[in-house]
This record gives structure tokens, sequence and C-alpha cells, in this order.
């Protein structure tokens, strides 16, 4: 890990509790993700929880921003509902995010703690999907 560490966007973990506290409602919503554009927008989203499985929020975050025509994310965080606070990205999220941004920052660390840190650092030894596949 290269224990590189960027100062904390408040304003994105704030937009990413309000979602997680406002829109977040029972069993299919539970976690809210915020993620900066380059161009400064934020743009969030939930996660559609369903028994056979869903997208988390980062997943539905990374298709939300295509849809706004947002293609380059700086910073992303998720928040948990009923005030669980800042949750960092599982391993599938992870994969993803590093395929889509490589040079993606993420907010991590528990509310007296939060840092933020490339998301390389959170998934050493990272698995390029780009870099194995063959030349057409």
């Amino acid at each position: 890990m290269t224990a590189q560490v960027h100062d904390v966007d408040q304003e994105l973990v704030q937009a990413a509790a309000h979602v997680a506290r406002t829109r977040c409602r029972g069993d299919n919503h539970t976690m809210a993700a915020a993620a900066r554009a380059a161009d400064g927008r934020i743009i969030t989203a939930v996660n559609a929880y369903h028994f056979t499985g869903g997208p988390c929020a980062e997943l539905v975050l990374v298709g939300t921003a295509a849809a706004q025509g947002a293609y380059e994310l700086d910073t992303v965080v998720a928040v948990g509902d009923r005030d669980r606070g800042v949750v960092p990205p599982c391993g599938r999220c992870r994969q993803v995010l590093v395929d889509y941004f490589p040079d993606l920052k993420v907010v991590v660390g528990a509310a007296g703690g939060l840092r933020t840190v490339p998301i390389t650092d959170l998934l050493p030894e990272t698995y390029v999907w780009a870099d194995h596949q063959l030349d057409a």
C-alpha cells in the first residue's frame, strides 16, 4: 500500500449521508453513494437489494453518472442507512471501480477518522481487466 491520503471531501460525505437518511427506506435500499465528477458535480445513487442479488450503491452510481454524462469520477463515498456512517466498498465494487476509474479516490474510515485513499490502495496487486485483453 502506498499510504497516500488525500483531504476528505466533506460535502460529498454529507451528500451521501443525506441520501441515505432521506431515500433509503426498508430493506430494498440500505446504502447510498455519492461521487464527485471531474467537472465538480456531485452524483448520488442508492443500492437495489433483492434476494437474488442486486447492485451495490457504488455500481448504481457508475450507471447513474454515465446517464448524466459524467464519465470521469474523482472521488466516491458510500454511507449506510440508519446512521451507520461511511462503509468501504465491497470487493466486487473495488474491482469495478478500479476498472472504470483507475485514478479514483475513495473515502473510508470511521466518523472520527475519515480519510481519502486511492482505489488502488484498497485493491493491492490489482487485476486490471483492460491489461489482459487480446489486441484486436
